[in-house]
């Protein structure tokens, strides 16, 4: 791509990193900064501790190593936004208070959310740590995302990869941060989407994987057809998602499948599955004397076949049904023949629950892989990934269910950003000017609430009073509804719907099909034919007892789906939680693409004026005094190593310690509040140097013990390095290897240069010399990695014009080193040798050191290899490739009798002459 992101040392601000410091504050100011972040390639924008995230419909460059290497450990607003700082601080917050944390990633469909919870476990993932035991959970709970997509994902006209289902996430830590174990809870599978998609949606990713990805033999056992071929395909002419290759998947989703625990033989018998749905939608009825039959027996043959059941066993069930029926206390089983549209009702109720009870063996099975320890001494963090508020043209009972979870999200969100932050602050005692807002509670109460009944009881209540009849049942939900809610705000009824003021818009739901949605039963005939499999796999999803007469009434799915809404709730109000909202741009899903009033629209329905507005008027930071206190007493004498008075008195000492404005702070009753991030930034920042120097001070104790035990050993490696090739400056073995010439602990912006987390093995100011031969200096570093060359260049714009800066002139990775190049004598000179690229020629006093920690570290990276040293009186010099053109250098070695006499370099044309005086002898190894 042609675009980079840049790091915090030279980053170009577009637009406003945190949208709290907008200075015009309104819906439009927020649309145009977003738009113009977007457009710079920038889709992270803060408010505060929120992220909002744009969806740029295209590959951006800044999710590598580098950016995980960047955002590890930095304060939130030294880097620009992004992804990875919220995941940090959630994994130090834990750390740090011994807190469970919990991420929210809220938007509509087609926004981002998925993609935006595989970074935060990608990253969490990668700065964890951890050993071989460690590394197999961390690699279920990436895995589980490939897996889980291909059976709970499909391709929408909103979103090529949409997440028709709900998922959170537990990652369980051990005390000492390491991933130990996982908790993955779904709710609020489409299992609709099996039977029927809408125009331009597809099924379920599982479907096209396999028939694009089995191979021949598979295919074969499976009687895998062409796509056009299957009833549950061919519906909304929609066979291929963009960008997406499906048998590349399929093999991603066996990778998954293996690396999780489940079977060759478990993974077989899913796919039988999977292709007996197909088989199963080809299955059709006609007409005959007012009852179902089945228009071919030949299309019973192969599901029978898939999953070890009998023909005629298939067609019985799918035809007919047992019913119950009660006289007085008398109850009597009474054989019904089922019409056309019955029987196609059973088949897809059949097919629904295969496909939902695989996906909860997939479920389960990532669970058991993860293995859930003992929670009482783990801490966790909690990844929320729910498909988003939906509203499309006809909307029916899974979209009222699906925008009750995002209702209740935002309930969430409100309680914790805007009234539970305001109600703290006048419980405290703040000075505190109060914000307005929209409270979606009586929303939420209209769906859920039991006294007096909102939605669901009603609808539970029409389910019960009409136990097994279908018709004309929806409409006298409709009419309850109407009598129990008559001029309520948020409600509104039509002829055959009703229409509900959400937060994000009004959505008008369809009522057809609302009571037998809701009552989500599974006939027991079918559950009995299931059970007369021959394949063990096949009975073990259907362990159901199916017992006659006497039967409890089964559990409806509004009372499911409220019950797992209420438990998602207390878990992530038992976390201290964090936010991304993910913001859609367009409807078309290309890159670059801007819909100005779909963004107006989530803006405002996401209320982010408001946030804004408590954000700029409340206190970035809070703690109680005790846990404040105990965080910074280090910064005071009077506070450290131990204070005896009040937590209150000894927060307020702390805050003088650091010279902090007192505008800045308040104290309320329990607990300090503070304004602005950067004044938190600065008591982290002084108490990071409090600790320094005391770390400074143990490691300096400690390296000097290191030096004086690994001193031998780094003579002995030198010293055979360098061993009858090179003649010695007297000195030159005894002397200690530092390491450090430059000083970098009191340069980090040197540090910065080469990664925060690298350890530099060597460092010093060289000299370096050019095509004409002319020097300039460069600090030379080693690390594990690299050899990298810094120079220094002034300011070419900028209030900071003319100011000079440092700049990596050149990072070679060390497995591109192919060999250095030295003379036989006692000069300094070094010559780094680079595969398919041009030569370096420095000059360092410490070249013995340089090149045995090179040497080091390449054979560490190369898996043994030997780096290649070559001592020559004459070596040529590659050169950069510039409109001066290329070409080559020599540079010639002679000795002059004149013992220990510098080097004299006489250039002529392409040639450098350096004459030497004699050394020590090349077997000197002690002087």
């Amino acid at each position: 791509m042609a675009f980079h992101w840049q790091s915090h040392v030279n980053v170009q601000h577009v637009g406003v990193d945190d949208m709290v410091l907008l200075s015009k504050l309104s819906d439009q100011a927020i649309v145009d900064n977003l738009k113009k972040r977007l457009q710079a390639n920038s889709i992270f924008t803060y408010i505060g501790p929120v992220l909002i995230s744009v969806n740029p419909f295209k590959q951006m460059p800044y999710f590598t190593e580098k950016e995980m290497d960047q955002y590890q450990g930095a304060a939130q607003y030294e880097n620009p936004p992004h992804i990875y700082a919220t995941a940090d601080n959630m994994y130090r917050n834990m750390m740090i208070d011994n807190e469970n944390q919990c991420v929210i990633i809220s938007g509509e469909s087609g926004a981002g959310k998925t993609v935006a919870a595989k970074f935060i476990m990608n990253y969490i993932s990668r700065i964890s740590g951890g050993g071989q035991r460690v590394q197999h959970v961390k690699d279920v709970i990436l895995e589980s995302n490939p897996l889980l997509e291909a059976f709970g994902n499909s391709a929408t006209a909103r979103n090529w990869n949409s997440s028709r289902f709900g998922k959170y996430v537990e990652i369980i830590f051990s005390r000492g941060g390491e991933p130990i174990g996982g908790k993955l809870s779904n709710f609020l599978l489409e299992k609709s989407r099996v039977v029927h998609q809408k125009q331009g949606d597809r099924n379920f990713h599982i479907f096209y994987q396999l028939l694009a990805g089995a191979d021949k033999n598979l295919r074969s056992t499976l009687g895998i057809g062409e796509l056009s071929y299957y009833n549950y395909l061919n519906q909304s002419g929609v066979y291929q998602a963009q960008n997406t290759d499906d048998a590349k998947e399929f093999k991603a989703t066996l990778h998954a499948m293996s690396v999780i625990g489940i079977s060759e033989e478990q993974q077989f018998d899913l796919f039988r599955l999977v292709s007996a749905v197909l088989h199963i939608g080809n299955i059709t009825f006609v007409e005959d004397k007012n009852f179902a039959a089945v228009q071919s027996n030949e299309f019973l043959e192969f599901p029978a076949f898939l999953l070890g059941l009998s023909a005629d066993a298939i067609r019985e069930k799918l035809t007919t049904r047992r019913m119950e029926g009660k006289w007085g206390k008398q109850t009597e089983q009474i054989d019904m023949t089922l019409n056309v549209e019955q029987a196609v009702y059973t088949r897809d109720a059949w097919v629904k629950a295969i496909y939902s009870r695989m996906f909860d063996f997939l479920v389960k099975s990532v669970n058991g892989a993860m293995e859930i320890p003992a929670r009482d001494s783990a801490l966790s963090i909690g990844i929320l990934d729910i498909y988003g508020f939906e509203i499309f043209d006809h909307n029916g009972f899974e979209q009222f269910c699906i925008n009750f979870i995002n209702e209740k999200l935002q309930q969430i969100f409100i309680e914790l950003t805007l009234k539970a932050e305001q109600e703290e602050y006048v419980k405290e005692g703040v000075q505190w000017t109060p914000v307005e807002y929209f409270d979606n509670k009586i929303v939420c109460e209209l769906i859920e609430s039991k006294r007096p009944p909102g939605i669901m009881s009603l609808l539970d209540d029409t389910c019960a009073q009409n136990h097994g009849q279908s018709e004309g049942v929806d409409r006298q939900f409709l009419t309850t509804l109407s009598k129990a809610h008559a001029g309520h705000p948020h409600l509104q009824q039509g002829a055959e719907c009703f229409l509900i003021r959400h937060y994000a818009g009004d959505v008008t739901y369809h009522i057809e099909g609302f009571c037998d949605t809701n009552r989500d039963v599974l006939y027991p005939d079918l559950i009995q034919l299931m059970q007369q499999s021959t394949n063990p796999f096949v009975r073990s999803l259907f362990p159901d007892q199916v017992n006659a007469g006497g039967a409890k009434r089964p559990t409806t799915f509004s009372t499911k789906i409220r019950s797992q809404a209420n438990d998602l709730v207390d878990s992530l109000m038992k976390c201290t939680p964090h936010y991304v909202r993910c913001i859609k741009p367009n409807e078309t899903k290309r890159a670059g693409d801007w819909d100005e009033r779909r963004v107006l629209h989530q803006v405002q329905y996401l209320g982010l004026k408001e946030n804004i507005r408590v954000r700029r008027a409340g206190f970035a930071y809070r703690r109680s005094f005790e846990k404040f206190l105990w965080r910074y007493a280090i910064l005071t004498e009077q506070t450290w190593p131990s204070y005896r008075g009040p937590p209150q008195q000894g927060c307020e000492i702390i805050c003088q310690s650091v010279n902090m404005d007192r505008g800045q702070y308040q104290m309320g009753k329990t607990k300090i509040f503070i304004k602005n991030p950067e004044s938190l930034f600065l008591l982290e920042e002084v108490r990071e140097r409090k600790y320094d120097g005391f770390a400074r001070k143990i490691q300096k104790a400690w390296r000097q013990f290191n030096a004086r035990k690994h001193h031998a050993k780094q003579k002995e490696e030198a010293c055979d390095l360098m061993y009858g090739k090179k003649e010695r400056r007297r000195f030159s073995l005894n002397r200690n290897f530092v390491g450090d010439y430059i000083g970098l602990e009191y340069k980090p912006a040197l540090q910065a240069l080469v990664g925060k987390r690298e350890r530099v093995d060597f460092a010093h100011t060289a000299n370096k010399y050019d095509r004409r031969f002319k020097i300039s200096k460069v600090d030379l570093l080693v690390t594990s990695k690299h050899v990298t060359l810094i120079g220094r260049e002034k300011v070419k714009k900028g209030p900071e014009k003319g100011k000079l800066v440092e700049v990596v002139k050149r990072q070679l990775e060390l497995g591109k080193i192919a060999s250095i190049g030295l003379s036989p004598y006692q000069d300094d000179f070094l010559i780094l040798q680079v595969r398919d690229d041009y030569s370096s020629l420095l000059e360092t006093p410490f070249k013995t050191e340089f090149c045995t920690a090179v040497s080091k570290r390449y054979k560490e990276k190369m898996n043994g290899a030997i780096l290649p040293l070559e001592f020559k009186n004459s070596h040529v010099v590659t050169l950069k490739k510039t409109r001066f053109g290329g070409g080559t250098r020599t540079v010639n070695f002679v000795v002059e009798e004149s013992e220990n006499r510098a080097a004299v370099l006489k250039p002529n044309g392409k040639i450098l002459n350096v004459a030497i005086g004699r050394g020590l002898s090349n077997t000197t190894s002690e002087q």
